[in-house]
């Protein structure tokens, strides 16, 4: 039996414009339901949390090969880059679990 292989996709963004963390956290739900939804992936905030205009997200797929969970992180970044209009990307790591 081979074990599963978690993929971790860390993106850190920005979010300008925001002028609460009420106006941040509705920017962040709205994201994470349409991740969730398009790429049946795990998704949460789990930085800045406090801060007004920046977020980490936290994003995990499971597969049986590591080069699929690879290309699903991959596709997500590129997807959250060119669809997400509220935020933009500081910086991404994919990990391979």
């Amino acid at each position: 039996m081979s074990r599963p292989i978690i993929g971790l996709l860390t993106l850190e963004l920005d979010i300008p414009g925001t002028a609460s963390l009420k106006d941040k956290r509705s920017i962040l739900q709205g994201l994470i339901r349409r991740l969730r939804g398009q790429f049946n992936c795990a998704c949460a905030e789990t930085d800045y949390l406090d801060e007004w205009e920046s977020s980490v997200l936290g994003i995990t797929v499971v597969s049986n090969d590591g080069r699929h969970c690879n290309s699903m992180l991959s596709q997500i970044s590129h997807w959250v880059e060119t669809n997400a209009h509220d935020v933009s990307v500081v910086s991404e790591t994919i990990e391979i679990f």
